[in-house]
């Protein structure tokens, strides 16, 4: 836990996800509660999880290692990585689950407001694929419904280099390997030769290469 960063602490929440880890309780229940104890502060997202002071500053860079420079952008996507790390955490404390239901609430009206054509799909593509992550892991009303919504929207960005354009290569692999439907792993096709290609070459040292080479292996073992 990084009580200076938001991002940090989530990305170490992801981390030990991402690598299988078991976190003890006591650990589970610290990161719970300091995120939760994010929720409404100055800077937040329709009153869900703010960043904090250096995580505006220093802009957004997701798990997978993309950046995100807009304020906006960066409270958004954080509070949809902040209620996917609640859910993941499953702490069971009454101000935990009442804070999770609260960030639920508050968003809900403005997701209602994009169902239709636009279901599945926010305003651009990294907010879109820190949507369905939340969604992914059970967060929000009619998730199935949504998310099978936005692999249509993803599918419609396919380009024939195995990305999407619109759609950030490497986060958007991830959601989808937690997203359990046909149309994500027909997705995971897709990218597949990206993925093959990677790992053909060198190992890079890099931030975030170690990261992407492991997610490229889990994508060309499910699909």
């Amino acid at each position: 836990m990084d009580t200076q960063s938001l991002n940090a602490t989530l990305d170490a929440v992801n981390d030990a996800r991402f690598h299988g880890l078991r976190l003890s309780k006591a650990e589970r229940v610290e990161a719970a509660r300091w995120i939760t104890g994010r929720q409404d502060l100055a800077g937040s997202y329709h009153g869900m999880f703010a960043p904090t002071d250096r995580d505006f500053e220093r802009g957004l860079r997701l798990f997978t290692g993309e950046v995100m420079r807009t304020r906006a952008g960066t409270a958004h996507v954080l509070s949809e990585e902040a209620c996917h790390a609640l859910i993941v955490l499953d702490v069971e404390e009454t101000g935990v689950r009442e804070a999770l239901r609260l960030a639920t609430e508050s968003i809900t009206p403005y997701l209602e407001s994009l169902d239709g054509p636009r279901a599945g799909f926010y305003c651009c593509g990294k907010c879109t694929v820190a949507y369905w992550r939340h969604l992914a892991v059970g967060g929000l009303d009619h998730a199935e419904h949504r998310l099978s919504t936005g692999m249509k929207h993803l599918k419609a960005r396919r380009q024939d280099d195995g990305r999407w354009g619109l759609y950030p290569f490497w986060y958007t692999l991830l959601a989808l390997t937690e997203i359990e439907l046909p149309a994500a792993r027909r997705e995971l096709k897709h990218a597949a030769p990206v993925c093959e290609h990677v790992l053909r070459r060198r190992p890079a040292d890099q931030p975030f290469a170690a990261r992407r080479r492991q997610l490229a292996e889990r994508v060309l073992s499910v699909r």
